[in-house]
């Protein structure tokens, strides 16, 4: 099975940060935000990987490639971990580039993928989650489509003031535990009028029948075409699953959120737990 990363959003909520620089690239610790999700497709056994991207993405593609210059001043320096480290990188899988042309939604940057996936169902991360768990998430609906055959989303409990902010769906009958077959899917609905409390996170396993329901879903607020949307259209021809999976999602949409998960994940680290809980402790005195 192949992915897809959609990752060419114009990232204005991190502005001035990602004037020049994608907020894919932002940092979590001494990594960027997408090579987390990189790495979770890897887990899941996916290696053939399809990023979105757009102007000024030049630095996800040069990320994921080999540095020559680089690597020779690590071995002569003798600098083996990070010379593994940037080997392993460039080498973990095989990653492919298509540049959505203009900002025309989540929906539409699947679209872009369209030639690259063929008649084959795929995977959908979102570089403004990353989750962490024993499982991969990804291979956890992976598990599921292979069980059940049909789109399987990503979802978790939203709390009521956020969830505007999210696609919401609401559900029927449990097929197994924590999965769900799906009876409507809303994009970001005001809060008195959300089905359910059920927000879906950026994790898809989806059919290729989803590439028609794009093309016949028309652009919503701000011009762009959603995925929920084309969502709800294929569930009038095929049935849709939820999925609660298991692990934590860490939201990196906004700045506050970067910065509580950059904490967090740094307090995962032995090497930096210790010091800087007594970092926090100093400063919040």
């Amino acid at each position: 099975m192949k992915a897809v990363i959609p990752a060419a959003g114009l990232g204005t909520r991190f502005l001035p940060a990602t004037k020049n620089s994608p907020k894919e690239m932002l940092p979590l610790v001494d990594k960027p935000a997408i090579q987390y999700v990189v790495e979770e497709a890897v887990a899941s056994g996916i290696t053939d990987i399809l990023i979105i991207t757009g102007r000024g993405k030049r630095a996800i593609e040069d990320h994921f490639d080999r540095n020559i210059e680089l690597e020779h001043l690590l071995e002569k320096n003798g600098d083996t971990k990070n010379l593994e480290a940037m080997r392993r990188v460039a080498d973990m899988a095989d990653i492919h580039y298509v540049r959505q042309k203009e900002t025309k939604g989540l929906g539409h940057a699947v679209l872009c993928a369209r030639k690259h996936i063929g008649d084959e169902p795929f995977a959908v991360l979102l570089g403004d989650d990353v989750v962490f768990s024993e499982v991969p998430c990804t291979k956890q609906l992976l598990d599921r489509y292979r069980r059940r055959r049909e789109s399987i989303i990503a979802v978790e409990r939203v709390p009521p003031e956020r969830i505007e902010s999210y696609g919401v769906v609401a559900t029927g009958k449990e097929l197994e535990k924590d999965l769900h077959e799906v009876t409507r899917l809303v994009e970001k609905p005001r809060r008195d009028e959300a089905p359910s409390d059920l927000g879906i996170l950026g994790r898809y396993v989806l059919t290729p029948e989803v590439f028609d329901a794009l093309e016949a879903t028309p652009p919503g607020r701000k011009g762009e075409i959603q995925l929920t949307d084309a969502l709800q259209i294929l569930l009038q021809k095929q049935g849709i699953c939820s999925f609660a999976f298991e692990g934590k999602r860490y939201d990196l949409g906004d700045k506050l959120e970067w910065l509580k998960t950059n904490v967090e994940v740094a307090l995962m680290r032995p090497e930096f737990r210790a010091p800087l809980l007594e970092f926090l402790r100093e400063v919040s005195k």
